[in-house]
């Protein structure tokens, strides 16, 4: 099996108690349906710094990431299949599924 980094792009968590509580309760239904394969279920990102090779700057790079999870799964069909009704998207996010290539 291969990992996969999924990454959210967008999206937000709801303005009212109410809704992150909804919004917690269907990411906690999909981690409940996709069991095994999520292999680190993530967490939202904060503060970022760049390195690149005009050095260290504060801030995302291009193309922010907002949180990420990490899956195991036989080919990137297989991992994109897991996220289709992934409840972010339905929030307005994006994921992106990325391959961990292993050195």
């Amino acid at each position: 099996m291969t990992n996969y980094l999924v990454t959210y792009h967008g999206g937000g968590m709801p303005e009212t108690e109410e809704g992150r509580q909804q919004a917690m309760a269907a990411f906690g239904a999909w981690v409940g349906k996709v069991g095994d394969a999520l292999s680190d279920p993530g967490a939202p990102l904060g503060a970022a710094m760049t390195v690149s090779a005009d050095g260290v700057h504060p801030g995302a790079a291009d193309g922010p990431v907002a949180g990420y999870s990490v899956l195991r799964a036989a080919d990137i069909e297989s991992a994109v299949s897991l996220v289709r009704d992934h409840p972010f998207v339905g929030r307005g996010g994006s994921l992106t599924v990325l391959e961990a290539v292993s050195p």
